[in-house]
């Protein structure tokens, strides 16, 4: 999932404490410019100190005047330790596949200055502000899927990043082509950088690009989940459900506070819908005992998600509140070596978060599949067929929603169990985080486009029901929906081509739209 594009206006400043998840969103995703404090400035000009000091110390200090991994042991002569940063980086940048998304780098570079804004990496100021550049100056370092293993980091994807700063290999601009880095820095004016001691070595110790795409899935799961709890809402009243189950007393009697939220969403929704109250007076007298459980458990599912959701937002905040170098500056001025590089934190929850969006997909699904079978639709046409036979209706919409549900099933198998020994046994523990995030990434987009055609479906339902916008029976939030959903998807008629129809709610639900109108009519918005 990929929210609209705009450039932000607004600097993000990155000083020696945490970065708002917003503030990372907003650099990755929509380009805001950064810019660094005078206290980050002051921290690293303290921290390079100490490690000026031990330059010429005959006592070997990993990353100082060693070599690295399971080559820690052999002592570098300060004459070879310029060259040992540069053959640190060009080796660690073996990333293979197919190329990574902007805002995931984005976001992977202003992580990793944020933790150099720290003062705990001993990286000099001119280091981090050439970071600063680059994402100012929209400048990409081309990075493959391949390469990580998410335990000392993600070495590779951030050794590309170093790589481009030292004014080597591959990069986009800001037009988007392909350049070498030395011809993209020299076109915007910034000097490539000559790595000094240990500043190799801080620049790829860390779970950047793993928090990064963590806060990116958060923050798109976050509206998701409230346009989850619209849709089934909708396909609550397109398939003449009841209301009663989602009463406050009934969820105070589990008291989840996610599982209330989606409950008090679904009640928001339904709100003043005639057609619900139709069917519990007069001829239309509701006789169901209960709802299917894809509609009845709907807030107890969706709160689930939500409290997943909670949970990998609180390891993200402390994760951005981390200093991860190895070794680091501490404050008293030692430098020592430490395990914080280990993705496992980060691995965990972005595996969590892919069952939980399976899930929510899967129950979406069966929804959509209701409307389809006219022996569970409550006297809709086949397949919402204009003409069963002679139309299909949304047969095989249900079956691209099907489709990616199962890919979503594989996709939440954990990532972060299948450690893999890697360096001569001494990163024999590793975490697999960064590949937990990149499946995460394509789960959430998944998921999306399950809720579109839900969305399409419950609409179309809907208008078959009530003949059309112009005699509505549904809640007002619901006819808001329905109207912005017509503006691009025509009301029921015979088969067409429905792609570009399932295309245009999936971008509605993706940039907003769909949210926007619903609370377009709301007092306070949906949850």
């Amino acid at each position: 999932m990929n929210a609209s594009i705009t450039l932000s206006t607004g600097a993000v400043t990155v000083s020696t404490g945490a970065l708002l998840p917003r503030e990372v969103v907003n650099v990755a995703r929509h380009l805001a410019p950064v810019e660094l404090s005078a206290e980050s400035l002051a921290a690293m000009e303290e921290s390079r100190a100490v490690i000026d000091a031990l330059v010429t110390d005959t006592v070997p200090h990993y990353g100082v005047s060693t070599g690295f991994g399971a080559l820690a042991t052999k002592q570098i002569p300060i004459e070879l330790r310029a060259q040992l940063q540069r053959s640190l980086i060009r080796s660690h940048a073996a990333s293979s596949g197919a190329e990574v998304s902007r805002e995931v780098i984005r976001g992977l570079m202003l992580n990793r200055l944020s933790t150099m804004a720290t003062g705990r990496t001993g990286v000099r100021p001119v280091v981090a502000r050439t970071y600063a550049a680059l994402l100012n100056a929209q400048i990409t370092p081309v990075v493959g899927e391949y390469g990580s293993l998410g335990c000392s980091g993600d070495l590779a994807p951030l050794s590309h990043c170093a790589l481009a700063v030292m004014g080597e290999g591959k990069v986009r601009n800001a037009a988007g082509e392909l350049v070498d880095a030395a011809e993209a820095l020299a076109a915007a004016g910034i000097e490539p950088v000559v790595l000094a001691e240990k500043e190799g070595l801080a620049l790829i110790n860390g779970t950047d690009g793993m928090l990064g795409m963590l806060l990116m899935a958060a923050s798109d799961l976050r509206d998701l989940i409230s346009i989850a709890d619209l849709s089934a809402a909708m396909s609550v009243e397109g398939l003449l459900g009841t209301d009663d189950v989602f009463a406050p007393d009934l969820h105070a009697l589990r008291p989840h506070p996610g599982q209330i939220d989606s409950a008090a969403n679904m009640r928001t929704v339904l709100a003043g819908s005639a057609l619900l109250a139709e069917q519990k007076a007069g001829a239309h007298k509701f006789t169901r005992v209960q709802d299917a459980y894809s509609l009845r458990c709907a807030p107890q599912v969706h709160g689930a998600v939500r409290a997943t959701l909670a949970h990998a937002e609180n390891v993200a905040s402390i994760e951005l509140a981390s200093a991860i170098d190895n070794p680091v500056v501490t404050p008293d001025g030692r430098v020592e070596s430490n395990g914080n590089f280990h993705g496992a934190p980060m691995g965990y929850v972005l595996d969590f978060l892919a069952i939980a969006v399976a899930d929510l997909a899967s129950i979406s699904e069966r929804r959509t599949d209701r409307f389809l079978d006219t022996a569970r639709s409550h006297g809709l046409n086949a397949f919402l067929a204009d003409d069963p036979g002679v139309d299909s209706g949304h047969m095989i919409a249900q079956y691209t929603a099907a489709g990616i549900v199962s890919e979503l099933k594989r996709l939440a198998v954990p990532a972060s169990v299948d450690s893999i020994p890697s360096s001569a046994m001494q990163e024999d523990h590793v975490s697999m985080g960064w590949h937990a995030g990149l499946k995460l990434r394509k789960a959430i987009d998944g998921l999306a486009r399950v809720l579109a055609i839900e969305l399409l479906t419950s609409a179309r339902a809907l208008d078959m029901r009530d003949g059309g916008l112009a005699s509505t029976k549904s809640s007002p939030v619901i006819t808001s929906v329905r109207e912005a959903i017509r503006t691009k998807v025509e009301g029921p008629g015979t088969d067409r081509f429905i792609s570009p129809e399932i295309e245009s709610v999936f971008e509605l639900v993706t940039d907003g739209s769909l949210l926007a109108a619903a609370n377009s009519v709301l007092a306070a918005p949906l949850a």
